[in-house]
Formats: structure tokens, C-alpha cells, sequence
């Protein structure tokens, strides 16, 4: 059986993606030169673009896609871009999908912020078009997705988590804005309650599938292909589901030998290579895709109470992409 790619999956919408990209970048313009570089340099290189497309696919199943969708897809890309800048500063990263992150070009003062006034430029486009429902739904997702980013970072640094508080983490830290996107989508048409839900619900259940096929491809992925080196969670001492489940069914001995080896470590790929090896060991990435799959079924049934279109069938294909994808 062939691999679905994204780019078959997004195809009902491909030409609003395209144009979608002009869109964006007309937005975030200013009048200020290291802003336009910075901003230039960011989105100079097309993205996967996921978040929007989801937005389109999701107006398109919903009666048809129109400006205020554009308008949706701009807040959640620009609202997305801010956190993985933040992010990169809060992680100290040097690269960002195979090049240098902005604060490892600019410093960490000028790409907080960028990501502030990204944050900014995605709030006042949706008020300039009085947006006033996608701004409500994007400060739920980022009230979710922040507490969640605390509170694994609380519990990060014990190496303490059960498998409970994991799912509930990355239901705010990826989750939330996978709805986000999905139910913005279907508000731009005006579509009823009902329609919102399940694209709400859908988006939900897809989030959780993609996370743990990311938690997943940590071990199996090919991370020269998208810019994530192998073990790239454990080197930074990320709690994710695959180590979970290998700690929990270690025997005591051992799960104390792996987290004092996991605290000590240089964590070259040496020091990473036995510590990885255990976790597959103890059956932590069959676990974790099993779980996607379950979430996967999830994001399909909700699709149930929409009508039958290419775009559905999309959104159907999309969940299937999100289990095989390979970055």
C-alpha cells in the first residue's frame, strides 16, 4: 500500500494554500527593516503549512471557503509561529527544521520579539475584520496550550509523569490548536452548532494522533529528512509516551539504572543509543501507536455528522497521512 502524502491529502485545497501564502506575507509586512529581515527569513521558505490547510479543508466540508476563512488561517499560522519561536528560545535551539533558529542569528532579545509581534499582528488582523468568534476560540487554545507547556516542564524536571498526565499535556501543548484550526474553519461559514462540534472534536482527536506519531518518530523517523536528529526528545530529557511505557513495564532495577544513566548522560548518540534501544525494547513505540491509532478512529467518527464531499474524504485521508507520515 502507498504512503498518503500531504500534498495529496491538501489537494481539494491547493490553490487557496498558494494564494494563502502571498496573503500571509502581505500581513506581517511593516515599516521596520530588521522586522521585514527577520520576518523575510522566517517565511522565506514555504512551510508544511498543516494549520492552515486544516482551516480550508475544514471551511471547504462546511459549505465553501471565503475571506474570513483566510482571515483564520492567517491568526492560527501567525499564532503557530510565534510558539515555535518562543519555544526556540525557551529550548536554547540552534535550528529550527535544518537551519538557524532567529535566536541563534539574532539573539534571543529580538526573537522574543518577533514572536510577540506575530502574536500581536494575527490578534488585530481578526479585529480588523471584527473576528471576534476566531478570537475567542485562539485564546482558548493558547490559555490551553500554555498551562500544558508548565505543566510539563514542571513535571519534566522531576522525570516524574504517568501516562494520564502525558495525554493531558499534549491535548493542550498540540491538541488545542489542531481544534482550533478545524473549528475556525467551520465558524467562517457560519456553519450550526453541531457542524462545529464535530470538526472541534475531530481536530482534537487528529492533534493527539499527531503528537504521538512525533513522540513515535523520535525513534523510528528519518530526521534528516525534516530536521530532527534521531532521539532528539531524549537528548532533552522529554518525558513522551514510548519512554512512559518502557519505564512502567521495566523492572524496578533497571528503571532506576535508566533514569540515573538518563540525568548522567553527555547524551552524545553513544550515550543515547542504549538508553533508545531499551525504550524499544520494552514495547514503548508499538504502545504509543496503538494509542495514535485509537485517536485516529476518534477524528474519523466525528466526520460522521458531516456531509459527504471531496473535502470531508480530505479530512478522512488526513487522518490516515497523520498515522504514516515519515517527518
Amino acid at each position: 500500500m502507498s504512503l498518503i502524502t500531504l500534498e495529496t491529502v491538501i489537494e481539494p485545497v491547493a490553490a487557496q494554500l498558494r494564494e494563502f501564502e502571498r496573503y500571509v506575507r502581505r500581513v506581517v509586512r511593516t515599516s521596520v527593516p530588521l522586522l521585514n529581515l527577520v520576518l523575510w527569513y522566517m517565511f522565506r521558505r514555504k512551510g508544511k503549512r498543516v494549520r492552515p490547510a486544516l482551516v480550508f479543508l475544514g471551511a471547504a466540508a462546511c459549505g465553501g471557503i471565503s475571506q474570513r476563512a483566510f482571515v483564520g488561517a492567517a491568526l492560527v499560522e501567525l499564532l503557530h509561529t510565534a510558539t515555535l519561536v518562543h519555544d526556540d528560545v525557551v529550548d536554547q535551539a540552534s535550528q529550527r527544521r535544518g537551519i538557524p533558529s532567529v535566536n541563534a542569528l539574532w539573539g534571543n532579545s529580538v526573537a522574543v520579539l518577533v514572536g510577540d509581534y506575530l502574536l500581536a499582528r494575527g490578534l488585530l488582523l481578526a479585529m480588523e475584520h471584527s473576528e471576534y468568534d476566531f478570537l475567542y476560540i485562539t485564546a482558548q487554545a493558547v490559555r490551553r496550550m500554555s498551562a500544558a507547556e508548565l505543566r510539563h516542564v514542571q513535571l519534566n524536571r522531576k522525570l516524574r509523569l504517568d501516562e494520564e498526565d502525558y495525554l493531558k499535556v499534549i491535548h493542550g501543548k498540540t491538541a488545542a490548536l489542531f481544534s482550533a484550526c478545524c473549528e475556525i474553519g467551520a465558524a467562517s461559514t457560519g456553519a450550526d452548532e453541531t457542524l462545529r462540534q464535530s470538526l472541534r472534536f475531530y481536530g482534537e482527536s487528529l492533534g493527539m494522533a499527531f503528537q504521538l506519531r512525533d513522540d513515535v518518530l523520535d525513534y523510528v523517523g528519518h530526521g534528516t529528512l525534516w530536521g530532527k536528529p534521531a532521539w532528539q526528545d531524549l537528548r532533552e530529557r522529554k518525558l513522551t509516551l514510548p519512554v512512559l511505557i518502557a519505564l512502567q513495564r521495566m523492572p524496578s532495577s533497571e528503571r532506576r539504572e535508566f533514569l540515573r544513566r538518563w540525568r548522567a548522560a553527555v547524551h552524545s548518540r553513544r550515550a543515547l543509543e542504549p538508553l533508545a534501544r531499551q525504550v524499544l525494547c520494552y514495547g514503548g513505540v508499538e504502545y504509543t501507536m496503538e494509542r495514535a491509532s485509537q485517536y485516529a478512529q476518534r477524528a474519523r467518527e466525528q466526520l460522521q455528522c458531516v456531509p459527504v464531499s471531496g473535502a470531508r474524504e480530505a479530512l478522512e485521508n488526513f487522518v490516515e497521512f497523520v498515522l504514516e507520515r515519515a517527518w
